[in-house]
């Protein structure tokens, strides 16, 4: 095919591609078919939006068959994936699509994305498998390319904005209008991204050697940050025994922050070894050999975090997701850990490894977005299980989850609860079903965290009416109230009515509780200026106490009072510098 009939076929699909879209947001629009169909609406939209970005790649470079079918291929795996969004969607009893989330869109594209890059090689090679460094290198040439024809696409229309408003300066509001109309933008868009792609599959074909050695460059200095990878995923290793596990399940995010490092050694580990025909430099090789080995106990503590909270909690979406990120990086560790004791050419195996967990990826991916494993189906069917078996009483469960969040699955689990022999269950649930608008605090919000709760002076506890209250009525919220954030109590009388009051502290902030009639609530707050300021060290040395009054005048507008609070001009080792008509010669010498 020649690069002028590449041209005009690429032309076409973008062409044909923005008149479907535009098609579709008429519909939409007029409540029309086939927006009247979900069933039918939704995998037009996602097919519409998503696979002609194949014919577009691979266009000159797999065989015309292969390209068809592969095309074809991906149409009806985006359906399926769009169908059952769609169908998940619905109420209990009809057929029909609720709103196709941003995740369903990404999950798409990161699915067919992966899958191109191991079909297309493939294809090129004419068997199976093909060798690791065409995989490599169209992966990575695709993705330049990629974000070249959306450079260019998005510079196009900064470009038709920039002559809408130089012609608006002189009354011709003709252009604005155009490029305001969906009939234009939907079509230009897709002219355009198409033009873009054609424009770089030609760049980049001409100048590969250009383009290979800039991403060798970029890659190697990449790779050069593998060793301080392995400096900061050691170093917090070998802290782990002096400091315990604590601290770390404290921060309630211990599983994304594990699978985040896990991830930068997975990434600095593929940037050192690159297509692995050259080794890099004998450091970042090491440490890719030990990045290979500390993906070990970071995955395992990882997974351990996981399951501490699933087994306390129950399954949520975000758990199920968080589940398939671990069994991706379990397969990673697998392979990469092997990789690096096995003798041999230098980290050789590390390239079946990522070909193996790319179609783990995929299946993963439609596994999430269909039957098989849909978050929302395993998380109502384990908070269902719950319970039923009493593990969560009926006031705590979370029903909104059910109705609101959790698509068909949760709509037709409520419609089964409805039933249910515990009276207060099928009570709620009923209550549930009727409700027409989400709440905006749901029996998910917790309160303070009393067993990591550190009170201050020595020798003073918690009032029990404090612990005991609900805190999800109005007046209690806080920063770790709302939160559920590891924070610290001073136990101190701030009105000098003989009675204490409770301050939560967050940071250098303090939430003023005070108890009215048995009920605590929050009455101010007590803040400084010095952000670093070490709060918990003074509160541990017994430094708290009520300054001696001073004479202040207020603001009087009407019938507000508003309290002068002098700035100051920063702080200085956690303490503040006074404001500037405070300052003294010696503290004026001392900034200047």
């Amino acid at each position: 095919m020649t690069p002028r009939q590449a041209a005009g076929i690429r032309l076409a699909i973008g062409l044909a591609q923005g008149i479907a879209l535009f098609l579709l947001q008429k519909a939409d629009e007029a409540k029309a078919w086939p927006a009247t169909t979900p069933m039918l609406y939704a995998p037009l939209l996602v097919c519409a939006l998503m696979v002609p970005l194949l014919p577009l790649a691979a266009l000159s470079a797999m065989r015309r068959t292969a390209l068809i079918a592969w095309t074809a291929v991906a149409a009806a795996l985006s359906a399926i994936l769009a169908v059952h969004a769609a169908w998940t969607g619905a109420e209990p009893g009809r057929l029909g699509a609720g709103p196709l989330t941003p995740p369903l869109f990404v999950a798409t594209a990161a699915m067919l994305f992966i899958a191109h890059h191991l079909v297309q090689p493939a294809d090129a090679a004419r068997k199976p498998i093909a060798p690791y460094a065409d995989y490599f290198d169209l992966t990575w040439t695709n993705g330049v390319r990629l974000a070249l024809s959306l450079a260019f696409t998005g510079a196009f229309w900064l470009l038709l904005a920039l002559a809408a408003a130089l012609f608006k300066l002189i009354g011709v509001t003709a252009i604005g209008k155009l490029i305001g109309e969906t009939a234009f933008a939907f079509p230009a868009t897709g002219l355009m991204f198409a033009a873009a792609v054609h424009m770089a599959v030609q760049l980049t074909e001409a100048r590969a050697g250009l383009v290979r050695g800039a991403l060798t460059v970029g890659l190697t200095l990449l790779g050069w940050l593998t060793p301080l990878m392995v400096l900061i995923g050691g170093g917090f290793l070998a802290t782990l025994p002096f400091t315990g596990l604590a601290p770390l399940w404290g921060t309630k995010a211990a599983t994304a922050i594990l699978l985040t490092a896990a991830a930068a050694l997975v990434i600095l580990i593929n940037a050192a070894y690159q297509d692995g025909e050259e080794p890099p430099h004998a450091l970042p090789r090491a440490a890719a050999r030990v990045a290979g080995l500390l993906l070990i106990p970071i995955v395992i503590l990882a997974g351990y975090a996981l399951w501490l909270r699933i087994d306390q909690y129950g399954l949520t979406p975000e758990r199920v997701f968080a589940t398939a990120y671990w069994v991706v990086a379990v397969g990673f560790t697998v392979g990469y850990a092997l990789a690096a004791v096995k003798p041999g050419p230098w980290m050789k195996p590390l390239e079946r490894t990522n070909l193996v967990m790319a179609a783990v990826s995929v299946l993963l991916l439609i596994a999430l977005f269909t039957p098989l494993a849909d978050p929302a189906r395993l998380s109502v069917a384990s908070q269902v299980k719950r319970l039923e078996t009493g593990k969560v009483s009926a006031e705590k469960f979370d029903f909104t989850f059910l109705w609101f969040d959790a698509g068909r699955y949760g709509r037709e689990a409520l419609e089964r609860l409805k039933t249910s022999r515990n009276a207060d269950i099928a009570d709620r649930a009923r209550k549930m079903a009727i409700t027409k608008e989400k709440p905006l605090i749901t029996p998910a919000k917790r309160g303070p965290d009393f067993a990591q709760m550190a009170v201050y002076p020595a020798g003073k506890t918690l009032p029990d009416s404090f612990k005991a209250q609900d805190w999800t009525s109005s007046g209690t919220d806080a920063a770790c109230t709302i939160t559920g954030m590891r924070c610290s109590a001073l136990i101190i009388d701030v009105d000098g009515d003989g009675a204490d009051e409770v301050l939560l502290a967050s940071g250098s902030t303090f939430d003023i509780f005070k108890s009215s009639n048995g009920v605590w609530r929050r009455v101010a707050m007590a803040t400084g200026i010095c952000a670093d300021a070490n709060i918990e060290s003074a509160l541990k040395s017994g430094a708290a106490q009520m300054a001696e009054p001073e004479p202040r005048r207020d603001l009087k507008i009407g019938d507000q009072r508003l309290t002068i609070v002098p700035m100051g001009d920063g702080c200085r080792n956690g303490v503040p510098i006074g404001p500037v008509w405070y300052k003294t010669g010696v503290i004026q010498e001392d900034i200047r």
